[in-house]
């Protein structure tokens, strides 16, 4: 004989997993630690920092 299934929570235990599924997807595309995302920050104005000391001046910043 076949199991019996209760098709409501059949159909729960399918959406639940759908975004099991979809949240694996963003931590994997989104997610960053702390350590990685103030090493990005130091980063970033280190960049900005050494952009700024090579720009040219114009004449009439002088």
């Amino acid at each position: 004989m076949a199991e019996i299934v209760n098709l409501r929570q059949a159909r729960k235990n399918k959406l639940r997993a759908e975004k099991e599924r979809a949240a694996d997807a963003n931590r994997a595309k989104f997610g960053r630690g702390k350590a990685e995302r103030q090493a990005a920050e130091k980063q970033a104005g280190r960049d900005a920092k050494h952009l700024d000391l090579h720009k040219r001046q114009s004449q009439d910043d002088q």
